[in-house]
């Protein structure tokens, strides 16, 4: 993050449209307690978003069709990994609704 706090204007922000959006988030902690990572789930029309916050430079963002694992997608419809602010930007940007077509569709997600 910026010395000047910017980005974490921008990421609490974003965490706030998220909640917004109907995304609910829970944060599974191992077996000292200590955090693992927060993540937060919307299903929505017929698509579920996934965000998973591991640390400020490591979310991974995925959207996929409902039927699949959360954590563990064989098929997705959309997958970004990166900064906070950047990966839930693009979250933030993509329309309610899969199209086909609309979205670029990985063959497979490689484990």
């Amino acid at each position: 993050m910026s010395s000047t706090g910017v980005d974490a204007v921008s990421v609490d922000f974003q965490l706030r449209a998220l909640v917004g959006k109907g995304f609910r988030f829970v944060d599974p902690r191992d077996e000292h307690g200590d955090v693992l990572a927060v993540v937060g789930v919307r299903a929505h029309h017929n698509v579920l978003d996934v965000v998973e916050l591991h640390g400020e430079d490591d979310v991974i963002a995925t959207r996929m069709p409902p039927d699949q694992d959360v954590l563990a997608p064989r098929r997705v419809y959309w997958r970004e990994q990166g900064p906070a602010s950047v990966v839930m930007a693009k979250l933030l940007s993509l329309p309610d609704e899969y199209l086909p077509g609309s979205l670029h569709l990985p063959a497979r997600v490689s484990a």
